[in-house]
């Protein structure tokens, strides 16, 4: 996955990197650089003839994080790994599987930690669920609406359900983890968390 540019469980480098006609090697860094200094950041540039470029490193970056930036065409996504047949190990080497990073140990035959699994796919694929809450009735658990964590407003959780619910919207009532009370009345602004419980109340 390296070799071809895909980058499993990496944040972006935070190096900002702009090429320049001329000016030469204008370099900057807002954290000490324990990897890389002037000299070794030109020798890089030199491989792309580039003679002039604005780096500001915002990170203790690598020779390798870099090269990333300058190349530009880096994938960076999660990656859970799925450790099957735990059924058929010890206690001992469950505990050491379980030190794996990213891993999730399971038992396909048997079903088991499926549960651990799925909230792990949830948390790395960065969604959320937030769940219906029609008035006068139950809440809906069978089909949640999902949504990227980042962008997981009430107008985001109108607008998964029906464009043209936001304009008829007054406000939201919200039972969950992001409001104080529960229920608590909330504008279209507000940021919803996994597994909210809403209730859409339309203007009269």
């Amino acid at each position: 996955m390296e070799g071809v540019g895909i980058r499993m469980n990496k944040e972006p480098p935070n190096i900002v990197f702009r090429k320049k006609d001329k000016g030469g090697i204008n370099m900057t860094n807002t954290v000490p650089l324990t990897n890389l200094d002037k000299d070794v950041v030109k020798s890089i540039l030199n491989e792309y003839r580039i003679s002039s470029a604005d780096i500001s490193f915002r990170c203790d970056a690598t020779a390798d994080d870099l090269i990333d930036v300058i190349e530009g065409n880096r994938v960076y996504i999660p990656a859970v790994y799925v450790l099957n047949k735990i059924d058929q190990i010890s206690i001992e080497e469950l505990d050491l599987v379980y030190k794996i990073p990213h891993a999730v140990p399971i038992s396909a035959h048997h079903e088991w930690n499926f549960d651990e699994l799925l909230e792990k796919m949830w948390e790395y694929l960065n969604l959320v669920r937030i769940y219906t809450k029609p008035k006068g009735q139950l809440p809906d658990y069978s089909a949640p609406v999902v949504l990227k964590k980042d962008r997981s407003t009430v107008s985001d959780f109108c607008n998964a359900i029906h464009k043209g619910i936001l304009k008829e919207l007054s406000h939201a009532q919200v039972w969950g983890t992001s409001v104080k009370h529960n229920p608590q009345k909330v504008g279209k602004e507000h940021v919803l968390l996994d597994e909210d419980v809403v209730s859409i109340v339309k203007k009269k």
